[in-house]
């Protein structure tokens, strides 16, 4: 499909084949026929993309000590690796666009294909052929309600909640302080509601489009002979003022309180400086507020990504609901957007629209997609070169990876292509934006999407990299398929996943065949970790491991405390390494966490294991400590000796008083994990550790969350999973 990206290093734009988007649960594949280009916020992002690498810097200075902060942790190279990685990315673009459904997520119960729709929702709503949409950021459109008009529905939820904010009554004055593409939606929507409407902009052009679009009174913001015009307009001043533009100063926010009535009401939906003198805030006692983009749920991703609605008895407007109402409102013609709509292009001829945009010689300019037939176009796998010979050989393998975020790109990928043998081969990601990056910056032969990858005979392997709750899904596929599987941590997120890959895999075994699968549990290939092992392996003696990992704090809202949370997802590391240091299989498994507050979510834990051998390990996982302190600590007793591994940077052994200290470039052993893995795939070997061991270790996981409150799904026993593997 084509779809228009942005090269994050040169902010060049360019029209793109890339695979369509996977059709994921609670979302709906929408075929594009019009998307709207936004004058503000797209070009705002075009010219931080062309900035210098300095630039960008000072532009984002919150992502610089992002930077930082890794380059300390996990040293230069790590944060210059990330640093690259996301430089070499490319970005979609768009926000609003409007197209039929093509195909229905499971839990979606109330859209058909062949419906009309309008969608919002940046990263979702790109212009692009094909989009996946969450149910929520989806709605119908009515009949007798163009499609070209519908493309423009996000701007008009973000105009309508800017003007929910300032709580306005029929009859009141109000000013939009801004008349671009979203102030002049807003014009209209306050008139529509029964509103005296001034509009006020910089540019003479823009103010007299204003004026023509509806606005009551439209005046040269820095014309002295305005306020007196205002005055005529409202003698007591104007009721609420909604600032719509963008402006690096806090001259639009100085104007409104110049011109608001006593008491009146600022709502400030635009980019602007807010530093303004107390006074003139103080002076009439007016009332400040935000509008946050286009309603309720934006940025929930329990909203956004989940499905999960609002209940109406308590948040009557959501984001949804107002791009519903700004559709009705359209049907009824109560708000006529014509004069927006006529400036159009095909999707094709994108640079020179954008070209326009800059020029200021539009306000917006909507994109035309063409349908040449029923169903969406699924992109035929890209590639640049003939790959080898098909299946398994003694000497390579072709990788095909799913997904393509940022850990994949800047560890994994490199890493693979330098082993030898390993060949990277077919990538792909569920929106296809991720993959096309990959595909250009990690020299992968092909582009595909996931089913295309599984079907492949030419794929040797499958890596699974996408997020947490695809893991078991793509490992059962690749079982299915035949091919080794390699998947980052963790294996699955709860028991009836774990048992659905158990049954795959013990059916491949009947079937006569070797299923291959390996887990990114890296920390036990470290090598240091092997000189620990080495250390150890002439005691005879159960072993005392303890692990403590000074993890540091995520938002609240992070995807990572989704799915079984940071114990399932990382704890795992160090269950699997306590594993590996004891050599001996798990046997009871005992978790407490510090009481649950809004500032962590069962983040800091202990949690005791004891094994088969008589050895334990004792695993501390916080939150709340200092990031000046390194990340992971490891100490290991047995048979008069002990072993310090300090954040896998400096190891020492201590036996009969005497100490032996090694030093590493904090190699947490991703390198060797996936040479091992490689080799073993390529003499058609068996996975570096045991699949019993993978099972034991993701059981002993579930245990631990399920100790600390993180409800699971314990619909299999779990002594019938551990048996049957």
């Amino acid at each position: 499909m084509k779809a228009i990206l942005q090269d994050l290093k040169s902010g060049n734009l360019e029209v793109c084949e890339i695979p369509s988007p996977e059709l994921r649960p609670g979302g709906v594949l929408v075929q594009t026929l019009f998307s709207a280009i936004s004058a503000g916020t797209e070009q705002m992002k075009l010219e931080t993309a062309e900035k210098s690498l300095l630039g960008k810097a000072l532009a984002r200075p919150d992502q610089v000590r992002a930077v930082l902060e890794v380059a300390q942790a996990e040293g230069v190279a790590a944060a210059y690796r990330k640093v690259k990685s996301r430089l070499e990315s490319l970005s979609p673009l768009g926000y609003s666009s409007a197209g039929v459904v093509r195909a229905v997520g499971d839990g979606v119960n109330d859209l058909r294909p062949g419906d009309r729709v309008a969608c919002g929702g940046a990263g979702y709503a790109n212009h692009a052929e094909i989009n996946f949409i969450p149910r929520n950021l989806v709605a119908r459109v009515p009949q007798g309600v163009s499609m070209e008009a519908a493309s423009l529905t996000t701007i008009g939820a973000i105009a309508m909640q800017g003007l929910r904010q300032a709580a306005l009554h029929l009859g009141e004055s109000v000013a939009v302080i801004g008349a671009g593409l979203v102030g002049l939606v807003a014009i209209q929507l306050a008139k529509a509601s029964g509103c005296r409407v001034l509009a006020l902009d910089v540019d003479l052009a823009r103010v007299e489009f204003a004026s023509h679009f509806g606005a009551h009174l439209a005046l040269l913001s820095n014309d002295p002979q305005s306020l007196a015009a205002v005055r005529h307009f409202s003698p007591f001043g104007i009721d609420a003022a909604v600032i719509t533009a963008a402006s690096p100063s806090a001259e639009p926010l100085e104007l409104a309180t110049t011109l608001l009535r006593d008491r009146g009401r600022v709502i400030v939906v635009g980019d602007i400086q807010m530093g303004v003198e107390r006074r003139s805030l103080y002076d009439k006692e007016l009332s400040v507020a935000l509008s946050r983009s286009y309603g309720p749920g934006r940025y929930d991703t329990n909203y956004e990504e989940k499905g999960i609605d609002y209940p109406i008895g308590y948040v009557r407007w959501t984001e949804r609901r107002n791009m519903e109402a700004f559709l009705d409102l359209l049907a009824t013609g109560s708000i006529e957007l014509g004069a927006l709509t006529r400036q159009q292009c095909a999707v094709e001829d994108a640079a020179s629209a954008y070209a326009l945009i800059r020029e200021k010689k539009a306000y917006t300019i909507i994109l035309r997609y063409s349908v040449e037939q029923d169903e969406p176009r699924v992109t035929e796998s890209r590639s640049v070169t003939s790959p080898g010979s098909s299946g398994r050989c003694p000497t390579s393998v072709n990788i095909s990876c799913i997904g393509a975020g940022g850990f994949a790109r800047s560890v994994i990928f490199p890493r693979l292509a330098s082993i030898a043998g390993a060949k990277l081969f077919g990538v792909a990601s569920s929106s296809g934006y991720s993959a096309e990056s990959a595909f250009r910056s990690c020299s992968f032969v092909k582009t595909s999407t996931a089913p295309d990858i599984f079907d492949d005979p030419q794929a040797d392997a499958v890596f699974i990299l996408s997020r947490h709750d695809t893991h078991a899904r793509y490992v059962a596929q690749g079982l299915a398929a035949d091919k080794a599987v390699f998947c980052e941590k963790p294996l699955c997120i709860n028991r009836t996943e774990l048992a659905s890959i158990v049954c795959e895999y013990d059916r491949q075994l009947l079937a006569g065949s070797a299923p291959f699968l390996m887990v990114g549990f890296n920390r036990r290939f470290a090598p240091l970790t092997t000189k620990i092992r080495d250390f150890f392996a002439e005691c005879v003696e159960p072993m005392m491991v303890h692990i403590r990992i000074n993890a540091g704090q995520l938002a609240r809202e992070h995807w990572a405390h989704e799915d079984g949370g940071r114990v399932v997802g990382e704890v795992c590391h160090f269950v699997d390494l306590a594993r590996s240091l004891v050599n001996s299989p798990i046997e009871t498994v005992w978790a407490k966490a510090l009481p649950d507050c809004l500032a962590y979510n069962r983040d800091n834990l202990v949690a005791n294991l004891s094994f088969e051998d008589g050895s334990m390990a004792n695993i501390v996982y916080v939150a709340n400590g200092d990031k000046a302190v390194p990340k992971e600590f490891v100490e290991v007793f047995s048979g008069g000796s002990t072993a310090r591994l300090d954040d896998f940077r400096v190891l020492e052994l201590v036996r009969n008083g005497r100490t032996h200290k090694f030093k590493s470039r904090r190699d947490k052993g991703h390198q060797c994990e996936l040479e091992l893995t490689v080799e073993a795939i390529c003499r058609s070997g068996s996975a570096p550790i045991p699949f019993k061991e993978l099972v034991e270790v993701t059981e002993a996981t579930f245990r631990i969350a399920e100790a600390v409150g993180i409800p699971l799904e314990p619909s299999v026993e779990p002594e019938s999973i551990v048996q049957s593997a």
